[in-house]
């Protein structure tokens, strides 16, 4: 089993240190520190373990150090910066894997470009030493790019000549539409083994630029000390540690404090069913500053997330995620309230700016989403996002005959009208409602008030509303039939349909990595006998089938 909890003290591969505003992570990868002991890690190449320490840097510098303004991305060992992803994990790699792997790197440097962009934490690569493939990509998602300039050091992405693949981890797309390289020039770039170096690096836009060796700390901090003066990171604020999650795991079961994962396997179902708050959160003065990794939304976004990644590498057959909610919508409400009216506050900012990421997270999971809203659940404001973010949404229209229970209802807040948009740019409302536009207006009208599933139903925000008879059938029927379709055309169909209105660099990284890796990573001229992929290292050449497809 994969497992996507770590800890500084437990790190093997990033080293990270901290001089007032300012951190420094440094990747300094043990060789024999990767997931399989069937292959080393060499030249700082990394495999999946690598980057579960980096996402769990990144994060803990977002919450546990609130005055860190800047981040200077870099390596510990001398004269080499990283030589992207290890090949020979990749040669031995079943696809699902080496597609998910792809994923969770790319998400990622999605969430430190997010740091940049929303929490005022800036990141500086200091490329010491060559930087190849997923190296230089690692490098693409920070602010800044200074490189040695010692006739050695170079930037390379030379998956396509070395490998018969591409960058796997949205290097061409942040090439051309982040850093605005010139078409002809990436061509030339990503075609080219031995990369591009010194000057004509900085004169292509592919690094910022370069430096003496003697010279990079020194520049790097420089930099990092010049951008930390735009950032709104309260200096004086005290972060909290982000401890080990409550969390068994069982053969059909996950349980968690807020959420409970419950396997059908004969149907490719995981249950999944989210407890709203317990109590109010505080209200009174000095409430926030008090807030730890207890704190509701902040434990549930933890927890979703990890039910995300373990449900991605550990149950690739449960191809059904179906969600459930219960408890009182009400104190969902009231949290809710506190997020949004608190955004100004770092720490609730960074909450918010956490259930953003997850929510994306899930839709980009190549997983069929069902939400079952039913008497007791509370899909209110922030939960109810995972109703909005599903493929289908069923309500039970009344109760259920013999039971003392109230029709459910679901309720709308603040929280639904932009703190948590797709990865499109969009809110879950605005991408249901992309033709219709002025309907948000009417929903905005509705806000604190309790839909039940007719008025839910009526105003679109579910699909579908089954009374008591034909509820079971209706869930049973819809559930069994996903079940007999192709993963596949499944996986292209939930992609396409997703993420409707405008492109964001974002949509346009996962829509053509998923094709791309669904095509080539599974092509002989990658992956078969005599595919460059394969036979990487072993002295022979590929043997290309040169028609075009």
């Amino acid at each position: 089993m994969i497992d996507f909890q770590t800890s500084p003290d437990r790190y093997r591969h990033w080293k990270l240190g901290f001089e007032g505003a300012i951190a420094t992570l440094a990747m300094d990868v043990d060789e024999a520190g990767g997931l399989s002991r069937a292959y080393e890690l060499k030249l700082n190449s990394y495999d999946l373990a690598v980057d579960i320490e980096l996402y769990d840097a990144v994060q803990r510098l977002r919450f546990e150090h609130p005055e860190v303004s800047a981040v200077i991305l870099t390596s510990a060992k001398e004269r080499l910066f990283c030589a992207g992803a290890n090949i020979k994990m990749l040669g031995l790699a079943e696809h699902g894997f080496k597609v998910n792997f792809c994923k969770f790197t790319n998400e990622t440097r999605n969430a430190i470009e997010d740091a940049s962009a929303n929490s005022g934490q800036y990141y500086i690569a200091a490329i010491n030493g060559p930087c190849a493939g997923g190296g230089y990509e690692l490098a693409l998602a920070t602010d800044y790019i200074m490189m040695v300039d010692d006739g050695n050091t170079s930037v390379s992405l030379p998956e396509l000549p070395l490998l018969g693949v591409l960058p796997g981890t949205g290097g061409l797309t942040r090439l051309v539409d982040k850093r605005r390289v010139r078409s002809d020039r990436a061509d030339f770039f990503c075609t080219t083994e031995e990369g591009i170096r010194g000057r004509r690096a900085v004169e292509w836009g592919l690094v910022d630029a370069v430096v003496p060796r003697a010279r990079l700390q020194e520049a790097a901090m420089s930099k990092a000390a010049e951008l930390s003066q735009h950032s709104l990171r309260p200096i004086q604020a005290n972060g909290f540690a982000l401890r080990p999650l409550d969390r068994r795991i069982e053969k059909d079961r996950l349980v968690y404090g807020n959420v409970t994962v419950d396997f059908d396997r004969s149907r490719g179902v995981a249950n999944i069913l989210v407890q709203g708050p317990r109590s109010a959160p505080a209200e009174s003065a000095g409430a926030i500053e008090r807030i730890d990794d207890t704190f509701w939304p902040l434990a549930l976004a933890r927890e979703l997330e990890d039910v995300i990644l373990h449900l991605r590498f550990n149950e690739e057959s449960i191809g059904t995620w179906v969600f459930r909610s219960e408890g009182d919508g009400q104190l969902v409400e009231q949290h809710d309230r506190l997020l949004f009216d608190r955004q100004d506050h770092w720490l609730v900012r960074e909450i918010v700016l956490y259930l953003k990421r997850v929510f994306k997270r899930l839709e980009v999971s190549s997983r069929s989403l069902f939400a079952l809203i039913e008497p007791g659940s509370c899909f209110t404001g922030t939960l109810l996002e995972l109703a909005l973010a599903a493929d289908r949404a069923y309500m039970l229209n009344g109760t259920r005959e013999g039971r003392e229970e109230q029709p459910p209802h679901i309720r709308l807040t603040k929280m639904n009208f932009g703190p948590l948009p797709k990865c499109n740019g969009l809110t879950r409302l605005q991408n249901r409602f992309l033709g219709d536009p002025g309907h948000l207006e009417t929903l905005s009208q509705r806000l604190a008030h309790d839909l039940d599933a007719e008025a839910a139903a009526g105003l679109g925000l579910v699909g579908f509303n089954p009374d008591e008879i034909d509820w079971d059938d209706e869930v049973r029927l819809a559930l069994e039939a996903r079940a007999a379709f192709s993963s596949d055309a499944l996986t292209g169909l939930e992609a396409s349909l997703r993420f409707a209105g405008p492109e964001t660099l974002e949509t346009k990284i996962f829509a053509r990595l998923s094709a791309w890796q669904n095509w080539i990573f599974q092509r002989p001229n990658a992956v078969g006998e005599n595919g460059a992929l394969k036979l990487y290292g072993t002295g022979k050449r590929p043997i290309f089938d040169a028609r075009r497809v």
